[in-house]
């Protein structure tokens, strides 16, 4: 079965490359890797893709992890997939003569790597530094260890910056979730204490609708009782009526004192002759002869009534 690639403008069966497990791309004008025809040869562990024009690397690219040689000399490549380290199985890797200037910190994953070259390439002054000359193969293994621990420390650097960033997004929502607690509970007591004052408002204004309830019904049992007492002088009281009695007569008895006054005055002081005096003397006879016809009468009477 042919397993096709465009290279160059022109297709290329793959398995007219493979030799072996050694699959050799070089100098095939690649612009880009055929990821999806490389996976269909799981038997090329050895990769030759050097002298193309590749500027980068798919990240398809990482899952080829039965690749156990690369060769990515002289290309263009800007830098590597970030999960480059998923080709554990790598042992030797020839990055000479590219743009790279870092490594992707997953690099630090690749446990089998026994030889690097990282040779003319823009490097970081601290990785170029690490990585050395690699002018030989005990060159190359040298820096393919000291990268290696390079990354490694770096990989354990950002750990544990992201395990302090962790721990301090932790306390952040600790104290978030602490401050919501706080204000949770403030909103509940600040309901509860509305519901209370509401309930407390509601049994004044039941306390007030009650006493207004219950003085209206006292003001109309008043009325019933008013309406059921007569209205006769006979229904006062034994008190009311000595009271009025006692009255009628001190008046009576002022009557009587200012008319026997009267009498005794005209009767015995020079206004006798005067006309309002003969007219109360004048009463005073009739009334003396009055009282003396009526005991006449009455000695004639029970003289009779004897008889």
């Amino acid at each position: 079965m042919e397993i096709m690639a465009r290279a160059g403008g022109k297709s290329i069966n793959l398995r007219d490359k493979l030799d072996g497990n050694e699959l050799d791309l070089s100098l095939s004008d690649l612009n880009e890797v055929p990821v999806k025809e490389l996976a269909a040869l799981p038997k090329a562990t050895v990769l030759d893709l050097s002298c193309n024009n590749l500027t980068s690397l798919p990240a398809e690219f990482c899952a080829l992890t039965h690749l156990v040689r690369l060769d990515l000399s002289k290309n263009q490549l800007l830098q590597l997939p970030s999960d480059f380290g998923r080709l554990i199985n790598l042992q030797h890797l020839d990055l000479l003569n590219n743009r790279l200037s870092v490594l992707p910190v997953s690099f630090s994953q690749l446990k089998s790597l026994k030889w690097l070259d990282l040779k003319d390439n823009p490097l970081d002054p601290a990785l170029a530094k690490i990585a050395g000359d690699c002018l030989d193969e005990k060159q190359c293994k040298q820096c393919a260890t000291a990268v290696l621990q390079h990354m490694r420390a770096i990989q354990s650097e950002q750990d544990r910056e992201r395990q302090r960033r962790l721990l301090v997004e932790r306390e952040l929502e600790k104290k978030r979730e602490a401050e919501q607690r706080v204000r949770d509970a403030q909103e509940r007591e600040l309901r509860r204490r509305e519901k209370a004052e509401e309930k407390e408002r509601r049994r004044r204004e039941y306390d007030a609708l009650r006493a207004a309830k219950q003085e209206l019904e006292k003001k109309a049992e008043n009325g019933k009782s008013q309406a059921r007492k007569p209205s006769s002088p006979t229904t006062a009281s034994p008190a009311c009526r000595r009271s009025w009695f006692g009255l009628l007569l001190r008046l009576f008895g002022i009557v009587m004192v200012c008319t026997l006054g009267m009498f005794a005055v005209c009767a015995v002081t020079d206004l006798k002759n005067q006309p309002l005096c003969t007219s109360i003397n004048n009463l005073y006879e009739d009334m003396v002869t009055r009282l003396r016809a009526h005991k006449i009468l009455s000695g004639v009477l029970q003289h009779n009534s004897q008889q």
